[in-house]
């Protein structure tokens, strides 16, 4: 299948491999950006954005591209921090007292963007049909319990993060954390990453399908054997309770989700050209930039059942794991996204890359084709 988009031609061979995917009859459609400083040197689209295969991916096509949106949550956080209005280690409850109950009153802004706060999950009863009700599930959260000591274990906050962030930044700025992040980040910069899609762009949605054949690394099938065998095993209750699936992406309430932690519909380009821009200093500043990509913690999260390392954040390149590499240099950063989508940064190289798909695979961190792309670009530069 032939891709459309622009290719500088010494990265020819990231087109071919990425035209190669298409190869795979299960595969529906999906797109690539790479950036090199603010110069577009790869954006390409393939495939379909319907189910059916009739409707064709378009430069403006949307898709569902989950917990990519972690690290523009954090930089809005950081733009707080820098105006004095948070703080990094000042306990949460100190701008939201409710939040202090259940042993939460040392929990602070650094432990939860390092996923170390020790909530990264819900407890039973079922709360899906709360989710899309952001002052219950507040409340639900703030009487929530530890499940362990702040700062002493590594839990990825698969929802709980995007609450407890997006709860601060709506108490110290007095926006709705998804508009401060459209106002300040995205729109400014031409970014299409949308935190709930307008109705009238629903048109633009790209829906999901799972590919068969795909079971993924060891670490993903152990970590799928517990979710569908275990459901009060912890890392159950965080993908699940509620649940952040790719069922969803056909859902108009999903689509309309102001959720600054796990739902994001975005183009590969706007996903890149988030990272361009962070990288070129238009959001926070070089200091604040280095500690966002600085090791805030590192070993065996409770959740992924794997070995991570956070910055504030953002997901950093992982040497213990291969099938975690962002096949890159050493210290490049960003975050995925279920079933495939990614958008990460190299420093050193001034890279900023993305690929997003709507055919899931078994992957639960760095899909493989995202990997083989992504060496390629590195290995054209």
């Amino acid at each position: 299948m032939e891709a459309t988009g622009i290719c500088a031609n010494k990265f020819d061979s990231i087109k071919n491999a990425f035209e190669d995917i298409f190869k795979d009859p299960q595969e529906r459609g999906g797109a690539l950006c790479v950036k090199i400083g603010d110069e577009t040197v790869v954006d390409l689209w393939a495939g379909s954005s319907d189910l059916e295969g009739k409707k064709p991916w378009n430069k403006d096509t949307l898709v569902n591209t989950f917990c990519t949106i972690k690290p523009f949550a954090a930089v809005a956080a950081l733009m707080l921090v820098e105006e004095g209005k948070l703080e990094l280690d000042i306990p949460v409850a100190h701008y939201w007292p409710e939040f202090a109950q259940g042993g939460k009153d040392k929990i602070t802004l650094r432990h939860v963007m390092s996923h170390t706060s020790g909530i990264p999950a819900f407890r039973l009863p079922d709360r899906n049909p709360a989710m899309y009700d952001w002052e219950q599930m507040i409340n639900d959260l703030a009487a929530e319990p530890l499940w362990w000591q702040p700062g002493t274990d590594l839990g990825y906050g698969t929802t709980t993060y995007g609450w407890i962030i997006g709860e601060l930044i709506r108490r110290t700025d007095g926006r709705n954390p998804c508009t401060f992040i459209h106002e300040e980040i995205t729109q400014p910069h031409g970014l299409e990453v949308h935190l709930g899609v307008d109705q009238q762009d629903y048109y633009r949605i790209a829906h999901f399908d799972a590919a068969k054949g795909r079971t993924g690394d060891p670490y993903s099938k152990h970590l799928r054997a517990v979710v569908a065998g275990d459901s009060q095993d912890i890392s159950t209750l965080a993908f699940t309770n509620p649940g952040m699936s790719p069922k969803r992406s056909s859902d108009p309430r999903w689509w309309a989700f102001k959720h600054p932690g796990a739902c994001s519909h975005s183009t590969a380009s706007g996903l890149a050209g988030f990272y361009s821009a962070l990288l070129a200093g238009r959001f926070i500043s070089t200091q604040m930039l280095n500690e966002f990509t600085k090791e805030q913690s590192s070993g065996i999260d409770r959740i992924w059942k794997r070995p991570m390392r956070y910055g504030l954040g953002c997901m950093m390149e992982q040497k213990a794991d291969p099938n975690a590499s962002h096949c890159m240099g050493p210290n490049t950063f960003g975050h995925i996204g279920l079933g495939g989508p990614i958008a990460f940064a190299d420093p050193e190289r001034e890279i900023s890359f993305s690929f997003v798909t709507t055919t899931s695979g078994g992957h639960t961190m760095i899909d493989p084709r995202a990997q083989h792309l992504a060496a390629l670009a590195y290995a054209a530069i």
